[in-house]
């Protein structure tokens, strides 16, 4: 067996165990993920007479209260959403009316065809919601679960990350301790930095909302523009939640639809350079790497692990590269995945 065939059933290997184990490898990778992130600071709060277990306390507190604050957000614009909905509603039965009226005119359906049309749907759309209120609330269900379990897990492996680097180094015995040393806190590092990048993120896009929605007069623009740019975090949905209520608003304050057309398409803009072109630029600059390939970790996540992949297999990339910097063998890998070339190092 050749080394190249070894080496692509191994890849195939890989991406069949990624696949078959999403279900739990996902929670388990966004533990390791919050573990790494908050290491640091639970060494800072430990260098400062506080015990191991209050300072992983803390650490989660800190998290659970950052992911309180942006639940909060989501149900503010859900709740603005709905403070609105009696006076968005009578906007679309006259706008209904008007389009009926122009397809009288236009196409020569009638009022009855299109309201035996109109009840044909409701009939299929009901057909379709109990189905739909099932897998709804099983995958909410499922979310709340690991929304508990992740902070848990990753507070298990802070707890245990002395045992868990002993494993480690008995997994690669053949890797000298100080380079599998140096790995690990690299990879910290990396995390770190991929947070950063993530930060840069949500300011441009921010900005970016905020200038296209004063640009077309929209009121409470950078309120709006921020809090769509923080709700990118959920992807394809956050972006659609974060939208809503300057259409909302734009649609009620100017009476027109081109205005809610308008923010529509400064939204579905800024999300395409901020999918394109902000995300790869700023995480790759973070982490160093080519950002070819982190487009390609994008979509090679969003396929195996869906939206959690997208997220997930970036800062995985960035890991893989971190390993093939320090192992000689893996030199055309490390070249591949650098975003500047850089002499290779043992």
């Amino acid at each position: 067996m050749t080394r190249h065939y070894k080496l692509l059933v191994g890849l195939v290997a890989l991406i069949a165990l990624l696949y078959v184990g999403r279900s739990v490898l996902i929670p388990l990778s966004f533990a390791l993920l919050i573990a790494c992130i908050l290491y640091p600071v639970c060494q800072w709060l430990e260098a400062r007479k506080f015990s191991p277990l209050a300072a992983i306390a803390l650490s989660i507190s800190i998290l659970v209260i950052a992911l309180g604050g942006l639940v909060s957000l989501l149900f503010w614009q859900i709740a603005g959403f709905a403070s609105e909905w009696s006076r968005l509603q009578f906007k679309l039965n006259d706008a209904w009316k008007q389009f009926s009226e122009w397809l009288v005119n236009t196409t020569h359906i009638t009022l009855e065809e299109q309201q035996n049309w109109l009840s044909s749907m409701q009939s299929n759309y009901g057909k379709e919601v109990l189905p739909l209120i099932k897998t709804t609330a099983g995958n909410l269900s499922v979310f709340v679960v690991m929304l508990i379990l992740i902070p848990i897990i990753a507070a298990l492996i802070l707890y245990e990350r002395k045992r868990l680097v002993r494993v480690v180094q008995a997994m690669f015995p053949a890797i000298p301790a100080a380079d599998l040393r140096a790995i690990l806190n690299d990879t910290i590092t990396a995390y770190y930095q991929f947070i950063k990048g993530m930060l840069v993120v949500y300011l441009c896009v921010g900005i970016l909302n905020s200038v296209g929605l004063l640009l077309l007069g929209v009121p409470h623009a950078i309120l709006f523009g921020f809090i769509a740019a923080v709700l990118t975090f959920i992807p394809y949905i956050g972006i659609m939640i974060g939208a809503s209520l300057p259409i909302v608003v734009s649609w009620i304050t100017f009476d027109s639809i081109y205005y809610p057309m308008g923010v529509v398409a400064i939204f579905t803009f800024v999300q395409y350079l901020e999918a394109n072109v902000i995300f790869p630029w700023a995480v790759s600059s973070k982490l160093n790497l080519n950002t070819l390939m982190t487009i390609v970790a994008i979509l090679v996540g969003g396929a195996l692990w869906g939206s959690s992949g997208m997220i997930l297999f970036v800062p995985f990339l960035g890991i893989l590269k971190l390993v093939a910097d320090r192992m000689p063998d893996w030199a055309p890998l490390s070249l591949l995945l650098s975003g500047t070339v850089k002499p290779h190092t043992k």
